[in-house]
């Protein structure tokens, strides 16, 4: 017996995810040599088909398309020994097809051969993850553009939450790329929301939150805000402006100065105003409403390579819209006031 792993192969192995992604799949059988006995099985695999990541290899395993000695073994810690005769099944997993391209509409608000600036709307991920490994924003724009293949990320420099809508820029190139990141980090890039949130806004019209927040400690789902003597997390800071009051609620123009995950959410809620329909931090569905109330409306920048400074705005979408009109708010957006 050689030393290793003796690989017997169908006659035409996938050299491309493009490939992995067809209908087709592909079983390879392979005997665990003396120089394996005793490694993990999904280091013993990426020694079978090492054209393949390890990390994929493992998507495998937790599949149950890997046997050893024709008895599924899902454990990527288990130990072969020499002799052990290993069958693993190729086929795509929701991760390896979570950077395809897949055609879906995009409401583009400009674009150029450097950024793209589109208006999402609210049910969309921006960017595959557990759970949502296609369909989304990252999809539709590699359908959308070849270009944004060649760059990290599909040109995504930021995010707008699931259920969230409205404003974001994506960057067509590399240079494109790294001067918005840039800028994000340096907090050059303006980005400001409208939010709905419950209970009548009884503070001053203008209000700064500086908070910090990182993970709750309860409920490891959620963010909080945290102290940082004693907790991890980040500092954060959100400017909140009076817009409209009504019975039910406020319209609060929102401006970040920060980008922490679900920021304006988690200061909204500390202040006792959670939004509309976030259910998440304490918001409750309302008829017209059934995703959190709030809307990426303004985006402000300067062009990566031009540096012309360039200035968009969103509509109302029809649910906020709605709301709006439902608990007599009033949202001009020509003047973006009450």
């Amino acid at each position: 017996m050689k030393q290793g792993i003796e690989i017997i192969s169908t006659p035409h192995p996938p050299d491309e995810w493009e490939d992995l992604n067809s209908e087709l799949h592909e079983l390879r059988h392979a005997t665990v040599g003396i120089a394996q006995h005793g490694v993990r099985l999904d280091i013993a695999l990426v020694h079978s088909v090492p054209e393949f990541s390890r990390s994929y290899l493992q998507q495998l395993l937790e599949a149950g398309l890997v046997q050893v000695n024709a008895r599924v073994v899902t454990k990527a810690s288990h130990r072969v020994k020499v002799g052990d005769a290993l069958a693993i099944e190729l086929r795509p997993t929701p991760q390896s097809q979570a950077f395809i391209p897949q055609p879906m509409p995009l409401d583009i608000v400009y674009e150029d051969a450097h950024i793209v600036v589109l208006n999402k709307p609210a049910g969309l991920v921006v960017h595959p993850a557990p759970g949502n490994w296609s369909g989304t924003l990252l999809n539709g724009l590699l359908a959308y553009d070849r270009a944004f293949s060649l760059v990290p990320r599909a040109g995504i420099v930021h995010r707008l939450d699931k259920d969230t809508s409205g404003l974001m820029v994506v960057a067509r190139t590399r240079l494109a790329m790294d001067y918005l990141v840039e800028r994000i980090a340096a907090r050059e890039v303006s980005r400001q929301y409208l939010a709905v949130a419950h209970q009548p806004w009884v503070e001053s019209t203008k209000r700064t939150v500086e908070a910090a927040i990182g993970r709750d400690p309860r409920n490891r789902l959620r963010m909080a805000v945290v102290d940082l003597s004693h907790q991890s997390g980040k500092p954060a800071k959100t400017d909140f402006i009076l817009l409209g009051n009504a019975d039910e609620g406020c319209l609060v123009r929102c401006v970040l100065h920060t980008g922490r995950t679900h920021q304006i959410r988690v200061h909204m809620a500390s202040l006792g105003h959670p939004l509309v329909a976030d259910t998440v931090y304490g918001g409750k569905i309302v008829p017209a409403m059934g995703r959190q109330a709030l809307h990426a409306v303004r985006l402000a920048l300067a062009h990566p390579v031009s540096l012309e400074t360039m200035v968009f705005h969103a509509p109302l979408p029809a649910d906020l819209a709605g709301l709006l009109q439902a608990w007599g708010l009033h949202y001009d957006e020509k003047t973006g006031s009450e």
